[in-house]
């Protein structure tokens, strides 16, 4: 049974007036699909809301972004993943092992794949460090995709790999400004994989990232006698509500299951 909630815009909790604060709003939700994601997010990702997916190797940050995909091409939103470091056909070679892929949304353009490295090629992206006007074209490009396309989730794994070719903290910084305006003025929700240590002291490559995004879910390996668990936490969400307890995720044929972390065991890890 589809327990998820409506994504409709809801109505303000209580009338305003007599001089008090305007009420506030529900806003309107990207249902990730993910039950157990939706559920501590109070029903969702905010619509256009930029995420950072942040983890370390092995952590399940691709599955749980590939999942995020095909759950929003199963509801009828055109999504779409940039890939960096993976070729398309090897993910969804990979993909294809998972119970609640489906290969018809491929061939159907319901979920698409663009190869970035293909794309800097065909772009004449070709130096080491991209400049400014580089990096325009690079915005610009990926805006009309959402755009031509209809995009409504967009998925860049990852955003590490685009920093090395970026480099400088200040041009990272307008780099995901200006991305993250054009994809929130085109309704669309977007995650970006963030690559870091396993016992990391920030959550991205140049410390900038997230400061700038809307949201930042947190992905790591701890261990609890003797065994590795994958852990989940939501450290930020604007426009909504959200748990800020730790939740160990297992990565099965049928999707990324979540489970709150008890604390009688004692774990390691972050």
């Amino acid at each position: 049974m589809d327990t998820t909630p409506p994504e409709t815009v809801g109505a303000p909790l209580s009338p305003a007036g007599g001089g008090l604060m305007a009420p506030a709003t529900r806003l309107e939700r990207c249902v990730t699909g993910i039950e157990g994601l939706d559920n501590i997010l109070s029903g969702g990702i905010p619509r256009g809301n930029m995420v950072l997916v942040a983890g370390s190797v092995g952590t399940g940050k691709t599955t749980l972004c590939l999942e995020f995909l095909v759950r929003g091409a199963e509801r009828g939103e055109r999504s779409l993943f940039l890939s960096v470091t993976e070729a398309s056909d090897k993910l969804i070679q990979n993909l294809s092992t998972f119970e609640f892929f489906r290969t018809d949304l491929v061939t159907n353009g319901s979920l698409v794949f663009v190869d970035l490295p293909i794309l800097y090629e065909r772009l004449g992206l070709e130096h080491e460090e991209l400049s400014e006007d580089e990096i325009g074209i690079l915005i610009r490009t990926i805006r009309d995709l959402v755009r031509q396309l209809g995009v409504k989730r967009l998925v860049l794994d990852s955003l590490t790999s685009v920093g090395y070719r970026i480099r400088r903290d200040e041009r990272i910084r307008d780099f995901m400004l200006r991305l993250g305006l054009e994809l929130s003025d085109a309704g669309c929700t977007s995650l970006l994989v963030s690559e870091i240590g396993p016992t990391p002291s920030r959550y991205s490559l140049h410390g900038v990232e997230e400061a700038i995004v809307d949201g930042v879910i947190l992905l790591w390996n701890a261990r609890r006698q003797g065994d590795i668990l994958r852990v989940l936490q939501i450290i930020k969400m604007r426009g909504t509500s959200h748990s800020q307890a730790q939740y160990v995720i297992e990565l099965t044929p049928i999707g990324l299951l979540m489970a709150p972390h008890l604390k009688g065991g004692q774990m390691e890890g972050q």
